[in-house]
């Protein structure tokens, strides 16, 4: 998912986390980081995903930030992406 996204030309970063969902527990999101000076919605974000991957492995949603938190060793922290989203739920499907 993240090759796939990461293959759109406005795309400089990105992340794919799993959201809460009510019907399927569990929703691909995506955050993104865009090459200064692009633009890209989330359903344009679908469509080139929808071209290079299977539509059930596409994210449902997106969100673009300037930015991902790293680690020192630049490694992606989506363990503090997914904290917002899963902060009121009991239980924790990741």
């Amino acid at each position: 998912m993240e090759n796939a996204i990461s293959q759109h030309p406005a795309v400089a970063a990105c992340a794919v986390i799993g959201i809460p969902n009510e019907r399927w527990g569990e929703a691909v999101h995506a955050v993104v980081v865009l090459h200064p000076h692009q633009q890209l919605t989330a359903d344009e974000l679908r469509a080139h995903c929808k071209s290079l991957i299977a539509g059930y492995k596409c994210p449902v949603s997106a969100d673009f930030r300037d930015s991902l938190p790293v680690t020192g060793a630049g490694k992606v922290q989506k363990n503090l992406l997914r904290e917002p989203y899963w902060k009121n739920f009991s239980r924790r499907v990741s």
